[in-house]
């Protein structure tokens, strides 16, 4: 048996425009995942829609931070710190990056 779900999507994210406007979400799932849905929202004292709507936003912010975060071995931590603690000097190309930036400043 397959069962589906109606449940409206969290707005965060969306361009300014469609954030007030609602939007359908619907899942097609196999009978035994429904009914398990269907009893954890039932303990939780909560609508199916409510409760799938719950776990879709947390695993979209979760996904979201995850996809935001650098994450450097122990190695490349320690060789982040000593370039910030004692930065190279810069070379003729960020030099005359840096003039031409600060010409075209002095432009505007």
């Amino acid at each position: 048996m397959k069962a589906t779900l109606h449940a409206e999507p969290a707005m965060a994210a969306l361009p300014a425009e469609q954030e007030d406007e609602q939007a359908r979400l619907n899942a097609r799932v196999p009978g035994k995942v429904y009914n398990q849905i269907k009893r954890a929202a039932a303990i939780n004292g909560v609508t199916i829609t409510d409760f799938v709507l719950s776990a879709a936003i947390e695993a979209a912010q979760r996904t979201v931070e995850q996809a935001n975060v650098m994450r450097l071995s122990l190695a490349d931590q320690e060789c982040f710190a000593a370039a910030l603690l004692d930065p190279p000097k810069p070379n003729a190309a960020l030099q005359r990056a840096l003039t031409r930036r600060t010409q075209l400043l002095r432009e505007e």
